[in-house]
């Protein structure tokens, strides 16, 4: 006869603690472990389709995502997401520019989510980036109902900050996100603080942090452009703008990213 080994209550418990609730996690049908990152698939609603299709793209019935976790990531608890935007040239997507920011966001506790279609777009539009960046969200909050409440940054580098910029404003307006920070790096433009006077989300987003991340030696988004913006912004009424400089060109510096996360949570208290 076999012999079966006796596992006391303490044991049982030991292992459940290891294995965190005794299941596994998911999300749309796919894994989620903290310290890792998934990509999932995703139905776009019809409202999102149409938002989409502006300016003669294509209608989109799939959008695609990946999210980054943080070590330790429980979907029963508050994390905030970050958010990111690429800029259009050379054919780039959120979903490439979201590795850049894994590492930064892993050691401050943040979700990186970047998004994308299954197709190409005619147009590589703001609509376009809202259309599958607001179904995403949709499809996050369908399994995990608890993250309409967590808070969320928006990050870019170059033409991506112009649309992190935009983007936020407008999810803003529509109430859908409760914006916790604007990250933008090598920004020579300033459409944030344009399109806070276009769709006027309230004055609570007026509030809330923006940290410009610029190169001392950047010929793109030049230092004079970025005091630019900063003067820019502070006209508009936000109150709490920080230019950092690095000593760099037209780069991400992912210490800033770092320092940036940690100046949102600290103002946030959350």
């Amino acid at each position: 006869m076999a012999k079966f080994a006796r596992y006391t209550p303490a044991l049982v418990l030991f292992w459940l603690c290891l294995s965190g609730t005794g299941h596994a996690v998911t999300l749309a049908g796919k894994q989620v472990q903290g310290g890792a990152s998934v990509e999932i698939q995703f139905p776009v609603p019809k409202y999102f389709q149409s938002v989409a299709a502006q300016g003669g793209n294509p209608v989109v019935q799939t959008g695609r995502a990946v999210l980054m976790f943080p070590p330790g990531f429980d979907p029963s608890r508050s994390w905030p997401i970050l958010i990111v935007s690429s800029t259009s040239d050379f054919n780039r997507t959120s979903i490439m520019d979201a590795e850049w920011y894994r590492k930064p966001a892993n050691a401050e506790g943040w979700v990186v989510l970047g998004t994308d279609a299954t197709v190409s777009p005619r147009l590589d539009s703001t609509q376009w980036r809202l259309g599958m960046l607001g179904a995403a969200l949709e499809a996050i909050r369908k399994d995990w109902p608890q993250s309409a409440k967590w808070p969320v940054a928006f990050a870019g580098f170059s033409g991506g900050s112009k649309r992190s910029g935009i983007v936020g404003v407008m999810l803003a307006k529509s109430g859908s996100v409760g914006v916790c920070g604007f990250f933008l790096s090598g920004i020579n433009e300033d459409r944030l603080g344009e399109s806070y006077r276009t769709y006027q989300p309230g004055r609570g987003l007026l509030e809330v942090p923006v940290w410009l991340s610029s190169g001392s030696s950047d010929p793109v988004a030049t230092p004079a452009s970025h005091n630019l913006v900063k003067a820019s912004l502070e006209r508009t009424g936000f109150k709490r703008v920080r230019l950092e400089r690095f000593d760099g060109g037209h780069q991400l510096k992912m210490s800033e990213v770092q320092r940036a996360l940690h100046w949102f949570r600290e103002l946030g208290r959350f």
